[in-house]
Order: C-alpha cells, then sequence, then structure tokens
C-alpha cells in the first residue's frame, strides 16, 4: 500500500510535468501560468453537510445561511455520498437530486441536464464555485460537493434557465495534515489513479496548499474508444485572522468517444434491434482537447457583521473532433446514410468577476441580512475550421463494416468561424429581513446589461447583435414553524437572451421566465433533512422558426410552462444508517408554438425518483469500519425531440457497494467495490432525435483501494 501511494504520487507529479507541453502541442503555444483558488464562505463554523446530511449553503441568498431560512429549493450531493457511489461524473452525482434529467450532451463530450423542464449544453447553468467557466465538463478530482439551486436564480447569477443552476464546490486547502492515494480498476478494461495531499506548509503556518491529481484510462465498453483524462489541481489558502486569500490553478486533458449513441425507428418508436454496444459511427468518433481553470479569492471580515469578498475565475476550453455523423436512416434496409464532419480548431474563454458585501445591521427595530453585490461576465466562443465531407450510404447497422468512411478535411467556408461573444455587466442588492422569531422575508432586485455578438461564416455574416438591459426581481418569506420546521413560499424572475449562430436573429427580445414556488424543510435532531416544493415556471419569447415564402423565419412568440412537485432527503434516519433520495413529479409542456404546442418538453421525465441507503456496521473483523450500501434510480417516460415523435421508455437501474476500512502495517487502508446497474438493465438517457439517443452504461465493477497518510 506504501508502495501504491508512492507510485500514485510519482505518476501525478510527471503528469503535472508534461501538461504544459501537452497544450503546446495542441494549440502551438505555451499557456501562460495561471491561478485558482475556490471561495471560501464566511460563516459562523458549522459545516455546510455533516456525513449525508446538507446543513447550509450560500448557493441562494448569497451569504452562508442554513437551508431551513431558504425561500427557495436547495438540493445538496455531499462528498461522503460522492465516495460511496464512486462517482466520476456530474450526472452520476445529479441522479440523486429531484427534477433533473440529462439533455443533449453532445454525444457524450459536455454536460447538459434539464433542471424542472429547463436547459442545455451550453447554458451556462453548470458552475464552479458559484462563477461561470468554460469547462464541458465541470466534475473532476478536484470536486467536493454538488449543490443543485432549484428555480430562478437570475437575481443573484444573472443569465439563466428558469429551472435552477448547478454548482460544483472545489476542495479547499486545509490546515491539517492529511492526504490520501488511491488506485481503481473498471471491469469494462483499465482504470486510474488519484493523490489529494494537504495541509500547511510549515509547522504553525496559515498558509495551506493542496494538491490533487488524476489519471483515467478505460476502455469504452461499446464496440470501440476509450476514455483518456489527467488532471492536475494544485491551490494555497491562506488563512489570517480576518483575511483568507484561495490562489490555485486546475487543469485537465482528456480524449473521450464521440458517440451520438442508437437510433430509434421512426415507424416503430422503438430503439432498432441490434447490440447496444454497436456503434454506427466510426473509431476516428474522437474528441480531445484540455481545460485550464484559474481563480483568485479575497475574503476580508471588517468587523463581527461586515464582510468583503471579491473572486475572480478565468477558464479556456480547447478542443477538436471527428465524427461520422448519421444524417439518415433507410427503416426497410437498415442503410445509414452518413457524413464525414469535424470542427478541427474550437476556442472558448470566459472571464467571470464577482465582488459582494454581506452584513447584519439593524434598524427600524429589525434585524436585516444585506447583500450589495456587482459582477462582470464576458464569454467568447470561436469555431473556426468547419468540416463538412461528402456522404455515404455504405454501411448497414445489420452487417457493419468500418472503415469506408475516411474522415474529411474539407473546410465549409459558409460554416466556419463560428463566433458568439456575450458581454454582461451587473449590479444587485438582498435584503433578509426577521419579522420576529419566525417570520423570515427577503427581497432581492438586479439591474442586469448584457452585449451579445454571434455569426458565421468567410465571409462573415452576423446573425445576432443585441445591446440591452433587465431588472430582475425576488421575493420570499419563510414561517419557521419549529426551529427545526419551516415552511416558505417566493416568486422570481429569469431571462436568458435569444442567439443563434446558424441563422439571422437580430435584437428579439430574451426569453423572460416566472416562478412561483411553495414548500417546506425540516431538520430532523437525528440527522436528516427533507425539502418539499411545489412550482410553476412559465417561460416566454421562446425562439422558434417558421417558414413564410419559402424563407425561414425566427421568431420569439412562444411559450412553455412547468409545473410539479419535488422531495428531497438526505441524511441519518438510524444510528449508522445513512440515505438520500428524491421524487419529482414534473408537467413541462409547450403551451404556444405554430407546430408544438401542447407537446412535452424534450429530454424531460414526467417523474423520477431515487433511493440510495448505506449502513454502517462498525468494526468487522479488526477492521474500522465495513459500509455497505445500495440504491435505485428511475426515470419516467421522456420525449426524444420537440416534435414527440418517438419516446425514451421509462427505466429503473440499481447500484450497490462494500467498503471495508482497516490498518496494514499501521497505515489505513480502504478497500472498495461498487457495482453499477446490477441488473444489467438497456436504458437511454438522452436524445437529440430518433438518430442519436444515447445509451446508459451497462453492468459494471469498480474496485478501488486507497491509502491515508
Amino acid at each position: 500500500m506504501k508502495t501504491l501511494a508512492c507510485v500514485a504520487c510519482a505518476v501525478t507529479m510527471a503528469s503535472t510535468a508534461a501538461f504544459p507541453a501537452l497544450a503546446e502541442e495542441a494549440t502551438g503555444a505555451t499557456p501562460a501560468p495561471l491561478l485558482l483558488g475556490p471561495v471560501t464562505l464566511i460563516g459562523d463554523g458549522v459545516a455546510p453537510t455533516v456525513g449525508y446530511q446538507p446543513k447550509r449553503s450560500s448557493l441562494a441568498t448569497g451569504a452562508d445561511t442554513p437551508l431551513l431560512d431558504v425561500p427557495q429549493a436547495v438540493s445538496v450531493v455531499a462528498a461522503p455520498v460522492l465516495k460511496d457511489q464512486a462517482v466520476r461524473t456530474l450526472d452520476e452525482a445529479l441522479a440523486n437530486v429531484s427534477g433533473v434529467t440529462q439533455g443533449n450532451t453532445l454525444g457524450g463530450t459536455q454536460d447538459a441536464f434539464m433542471k424542472r423542464g429547463f436547459g442545455d449544453n451550453r447554458d451556462g447553468s453548470t458552475m464552479r464555485d458559484g462563477l461561470r467557466t468554460a469547462m464541458p465538463r465541470s466534475f473532476t478530482a478536484g470536486a467536493d460537493r454538488v449543490e443543485v439551486l432549484k428555480g430562478p436564480a437570475s437575481t443573484l447569477y444573472g443569465i439563466l434557465d428558469p429551472g435552477g443552476l448547478v454548482n460544483v464546490v472545489s476542495k479547499m486547502p486545509e490546515l491539517t495534515q492529511h492526504g490520501e492515494a488511491a488506485a481503481w480498476v473498471s471491469s469494462f478494461g483499465g482504470g486510474g489513479g488519484q493523490v489529494d495531499v494537504t495541509g500547511p506548509l510549515a509547522t504553525g503556518s496559515n498558509l495551506a496548499y493542496r494538491f490533487v491529481g488524476d489519471l483515467q484510462d478505460t476502455a469504452y465498453w461499446r464496440e470501440f474508444g476509450r476514455i483518456r483524462q489527467k488532471t492536475v489541481a494544485p491551490s494555497l489558502a491562506w488563512y489570517g485572522e480576518d483575511t483568507t486569500v484561495t490562489l490555485g490553478y486546475e487543469y485537465t486533458r482528456y480524449q473521450v468517444p464521440f458517440d451520438r449513441g442508437t437510433i430509434f425507428d421512426a415507424s416503430t418508436g422503438k430503439a432498432v434491434p441490434v447490440s447496444r454496444r454497436e456503434r454506427f459511427d466510426e473509431p476516428y468518433n474522437v474528441t480531445s482537447g484540455f481545460t485550464q481553470l484559474a481563480r483568485i479569492g479575497v475574503n476580508h471580515k471588517i468587523d463581527s457583521n461586515w464582510a468583503v469578498s471579491v473572486n475572480y475565475a478565468y477558464s479556456h476550453n480547447w478542443y477538436k473532433d471527428d465524427q461520422a455523423r448519421v444524417t439518415a436512416y433507410n427503416a426497410r434496409t437498415g442503410a445509414l446514410t452518413r457524413r464525414a464532419d469535424a470542427t478541427q480548431d474550437s476556442n472558448v474563454d470566459v472571464h467571470a468577476l464577482r465582488a459582494d458585501v454581506t452584513g447584519k445591521a439593524e434598524f427600524a427595530g429589525l434585524r436585516h441580512q444585506l447583500l450589495f453585490g456587482a459582477s462582470y461576465d464576458h464569454s467568447d466562443t470561436l469555431r473556426t475550421d468547419l468540416i463538412r465531407g461528402s456522404t455515404s450510404t455504405a454501411f448497414n447497422i445489420y452487417n457493419p463494416v468500418y472503415g469506408r468512411l475516411a474522415p474529411s478535411r474539407n473546410v465549409v467556408a459558409s460554416d466556419s468561424d463560428q463566433t458568439e461573444r456575450l458581454e454582461t455587466s451587473s449590479v444587485y442588492v438582498q435584503d433578509s429581513v426577521e419579522l420576529g422569531d419566525r417570520w423570515i422575508a427577503l427581497a432581492g432586485l438586479r439591474y442586469q446589461h448584457y452585449d451579445q455578438f454571434a455569426g458565421r461564416g468567410r465571409p462573415f455574416n452576423v446573425n445576432t447583435n443585441v445591446q440591452d438591459g433587465k431588472l430582475v426581481p425576488r421575493v420570499g418569506a419563510v414561517y419557521k414553524v419549529t426551529p427545526d420546521a419551516s415552511i416558505y413560499a417566493s416568486w422570481s424572475q429569469s431571462f436568458r437572451p435569444n442567439s443563434s449562430i446558424s441563422s439571422y436573429i437580430g435584437a428579439l427580445p430574451p426569453e423572460e421566465g416566472d416562478a412561483y414556488e411553495v414548500g417546506a424543510k425540516v431538520e430532523l435532531a437525528r440527522g436528516l433533512t427533507a425539502t418539499a416544493a411545489l412550482f410553476d415556471l412559465r417561460k416566454r419569447n421562446v425562439l422558434y422558426s417558421e417558414v413564410v415564402n419559402g424563407l425561414t423565419v425566427n421568431r420569439t412568440a412562444g411559450a412553455v410552462r412547468s409545473r410539479g412537485f419535488e422531495l428531497d432527503v438526505a441524511g441519518d434516519v438510524a444510528p449508522g444508517w445513512s440515505v438520500i433520495g428524491s421524487y419529482s413529479l414534473l408537467n413541462a409542456q409547450v403551451t404556444d408554438d405554430p407546430a408544438n404546442k401542447g407537446n412535452r418538453l424534450a429530454n424531460v421525465a414526467r417523474s423520477t425518483a431515487s433511493l440510495f441507503v448505506t449502513h454502517d456496521f462498525g468494526s468487522v473483523m479488526g477492521g474500522t469500519a465495513l459500509r455497505i450500501g445500495g440504491g435505485a434510480r428511475y426515470a419516467g417516460k421522456r420525449a426524444g425531440d420537440a416534435a414527440n415523435s418517438f419516446y425514451m421508455p421509462a427505466y429503473v437501474v440499481a447500484d450497490a457497494f462494500a467498503s471495508y476500512d482497516t490498518e496494514l502495517h499501521g497505515t489505513p487502508v480502504s478497500f472498495q467495490v461498487n457495482v453499477k446497474n446490477i441488473f444489467d438493465k438497456t436504458y437511454y438517457t438522452s436524445a437529440v432525435n430518433n438518430l442519436g439517443v444515447a445509451v446508459g452504461e451497462p453492468l459494471q465493477a469498480v474496485f478501488q483501494t486507497k491509502v491515508r497518510f
């Protein structure tokens, strides 16, 4: 085990030295050194999570607040849950949260989540420590926990869909020296290793460091392909008496299959009758690239009541891909029409800056929790060479022969130089007032100015060019029924500018949303938190296209609505027993559209549910702990496209794990095995259309051993 720790450290340090060279090779330029640090929240010292149980968050109010005092639903997937479930993707983490399903992941290369019916893979709703990033996959080895704020969040976070946002919270440097090294293998073939070390730079020092390194190289479970990913994340934190400064950097190099999935036959509404392992593309269907995330955060406690924080993040994502794209399917013969496409140079840069002043004050005989803030965000996307090759019909799903469609290098000028820039600046204010011992009233207002530009082509054609501003309000109220139970109500708005790279938009008005929510929360003494919510979300000015006199015209008269019920629970239900569970019942449909009125929103399940239970048996056979757990997740039938021309069937997937902690020669060691999709269920997670339906992973066993030092 000591040897394993040394090997893991050596691999990680070697990767650290190699990554700048990899970046130079990919772009032709040496990346500038950057710094990153997770946000430090100033609170009263109470941990945000205790085991599985979430207790506090700053996500919904901008200040560290007990969840019972927040007039909005917040779900948290804590670090012990991520450990027990051996989570390696954000999809796996969010399976524990109500009302969340997978959206269009761009062939499995990007995060995409439908939250209360709304979302896509570039909507900016997946953040890192409360700030926007360019990361295509936000969950890395540097993640500590995952938080989800349900409903509109534009008052605090700006341009967003009304369904909510996902926030990945980073691991922090600590002043207590400790570390661990882990290695794991998968039944798919291959595995990986990870090291996580933190502590003070010197005995008694207030300067702490953390280094996280991760290496993954596994076989893809379908016909061909591999998943390769390397991450290094060094960070520093200085903990002064009144000031905390955090710095750091995260670099990830990745190579993943670009897999659009299987095909649903339009005539039967079912998946084509071939093995789920079979792919309809080519071995060159690969996306490769790298991301950089840099942050600096300064938090200063002015006095016992007031604090100021300034946080800045810069992130960059570069990637290229090749794909054999399926464009048509002949249901009678099984023949596919495929085209060799590619994106050879794509760059996304995001700058995010936020400054907040929070404080407690008393006037007019009332206690106030105040927030004053300003933010600036700038995102810039440029995809230079867009490849569009010739088509081929020399592939049959019932007799697949690969290699008959070569990759193309035919640059199409009219599709190239795809550009989208969005610059926003805002100021916001919020007041949470304690009206006696039981009532809390919250009101907030944000003014957001945005400048948006998009287009494509050589010569360049501008499709979107608009500047505008928007006031976004929110109000809410909480009634403390008891010190451990509350009920709440809220109304809030959201907005998101319409934009298109592919077709002319001009200065169409932005999407705007309204949300009404009522709910109840309880925090039981034994360690269980539960939140139940009823909500009604409506979004208008939704972009749609129609053909007028043979020409495609974009309009914004569309409207959609989502209403439903959600329940989330997490914590301890009895000594040694932990649980995290969720349930949602959702009706999301189009309410105004020339073609799709009355249709269900694509990739949105009417109902979802999950339950995961663990039991700690304590000391067994000389070890210090034996933990066993398992559970299941359910997603109902989902429409596969906007026209509702087909539906993906409902599914239930079961998982289980067992872990054992012991000592070998005085060194703490743990062994863990996770079995995912125990019953080897075939299921479908999301769709672009009937020619691209993502297939869920089959039965997989993952064995991990970990050394603590």
